[in-house]
């Protein structure tokens, strides 16, 4: 596996990964890696518009760390609009307990 190293850190930024790392149960080296597998996650979000094919929703993977309402939001951006006409949840599970 590769490593990588960033050089010449501010030291108030240093202190803030370390206090955020703390926040996150993580190591330094841990919440680091976290960060970078967000970044490179957001990346791969298609542009709104463009749905994903199975293959490609099965390969992303969500990172740690992200909150209910990035989720949500990240939700009402792919799809802004609910859906209608569709069967409601208690009509599917009393067709399917019907149907023993």
């Amino acid at each position: 596996m590769p490593n990588l190293s960033i050089k010449d850190v501010p030291e108030p930024v240093a202190e803030r990964l370390r206090q955020r790392a703390a926040r996150h149960h993580r190591s330094l080296q841990g919440e680091l890696m976290a960060i970078v597998t967000q970044a490179v996650a957001e990346e791969d979000v298609p542009p709104p518009g463009r749905a994903r094919s199975a293959v490609e929703s099965a390969a992303v993977r969500t990172p740690a760390g992200k909150t209910i309402e990035q989720i949500a939001a990240e939700h009402r951006a792919r799809w802004p609009k609910p859906v209608r006409g569709g069967p409601r949840a208690m009509q599917i599970v009393r067709a399917e307990r019907d149907a023993r």
